[in-house]
């Protein structure tokens, strides 16, 4: 039995960090290659190539072509070799920088992620997610390391869409009642280990961090303000959740959240939004105390997550599209397995309705 956390090597956040790239990232190399969309060469390439070129560095630029598949990993891999480059960034959403950190393990070179949303946890993430050519995630892929530096611009983030990072908020909600939940039962994380006093600490922050920062970060966000509660939210999302996931674990909010991408319904509403109802729904599993499940249900419609099935895209659905994701969602070699209680497609089932009963009771002005 061992305790296992792992994290990036290091991790950067702050206003127009983008403009000094270069000096954050001498000591990998002097030949970068950097993989982008078009659209994220045309918002911040310039940014980033001109702090090279102040250096006196040209920059490798890589567009990419929208999947992180391994027939692009493999396109992507052979026109870094090609450049010779010597380490690797990846700046902009999951699939870039998915596709940025699996690159870089095929050539054995140092690896940057520059997040340019905070909608999930994954830019710290020691672990990529390959998709079809048709954008149908096919596996997780635990690599050998995280990532060597983990680069964020607030400012950058601060102008995206603010649903994203609101999405980011349900994301890293559910990172202390998961990893209390594999605490509970014992339960090992993605690393591969068991949690540790500092991951229980981090995902106990994280949501502290949360209700004490979230609707200011939302109503300053909503106005391209990079402030203070920005920041930490952006921390939030990013780094501890990112750490408090992977080194403290997943449960039934994740496991939910893997059913729920099962009905065609909810294809529409982020990861971190269905995540954050799966994190209601666990919470009724679990028999949580009300004030706590009030607290967290008051937060999630503050900031905009959902707190209803109406607001998954789910207000007409039958019963039994929700039947079929909870049954993916109980499925006893997934995520749920890791929960003090035994779920079963029934409990979970009955959980959704119940979530769906207190979001209308509490927040619905014509209901009792």
């Amino acid at each position: 039995m061992y305790y296992k956390f792992v994290s990036p090597k290091r991790y950067i956040q702050g206003k127009n960090v983008l403009k000094e790239i270069a000096a954050f990232t001498h000591a990998f190399g002097s030949k970068p290659c950097m993989i982008l969309s078009r659209g994220g060469e045309e918002r911040f390439g310039k940014i980033i190539q001109n702090s090279f070129k102040e250096k006196g560095i040209d920059v490798c630029i890589l567009i990419f072509a929208g999947e992180c598949t391994e027939k692009e990993v493999d396109r992507l891999a052979g026109l870094a070799r090609e450049a010779d480059c010597d380490y690797m960034i990846g700046a902009g959403g999951g699939k870039v920088m998915d596709t940025a950190k699996l690159v870089a393990v095929k050539l054995a070179l140092p690896v940057v992620i520059c997040p340019t949303i905070a909608a999930t946890d994954a830019p710290t993430a020691g672990r990529a997610v390959l998709y079809s050519e048709e954008g149908v995630s096919l596996r997780t892929l635990q690599l050998p390391g995280s990532p060597d530096l983990v680069l964020v611009d607030s400012e950058v983030i601060a102008r995206a869409p603010v649903r994203l990072l609101v999405s980011g908020m349900g994301d890293a909600l559910a990172t202390y009642f998961e990893t209390s939940a594999c605490l509970a039962t014992s339960a090992k994380n993605p690393a591969g280990g068991y949690t540790t006093v500092a991951a229980a600490a981090l995902a106990e922050s994280c949501f502290n961090t949360l209700l004490e920062f979230g609707l200011q970060a939302r109503k300053d966000a909503e106005q391209k303000k990079c402030s203070l509660a920005v920041e930490r939210i952006v921390e939030v999302n990013t780094l501890l959740s990112g750490l408090g996931f992977e080194s403290g674990g997943l449960a039934l909010a994740h496991a939910i959240n893997k059913g729920l991408t099962h009905v065609k319904e909810c294809d529409a509403y982020y990861h971190g939004e269905k995540v954050a109802f799966g994190t209601l729904c666990q919470m009724i599993v679990e028999k949580r105390e009300e004030a706590l499940v009030r607290k967290v249900f008051d937060f999630c419609h503050s900031v905009g997550l959902p707190v209803t099935l109406e607001e998954i895209g789910l207000s007409e659905a039958e019963d039994e599209k929700l039947k079929k994701a909870a049954m993916v969602a109980a499925d006893p070699k997934g995520h749920s397995k890791n929960e003090p209680v035994t779920v079963t497609p029934d409990l979970v089932f009955e959980a959704m309705i119940e979530v769906d009963r207190l979001g209308k009771r509490w927040f619905t002005k014509d209901m009792p």
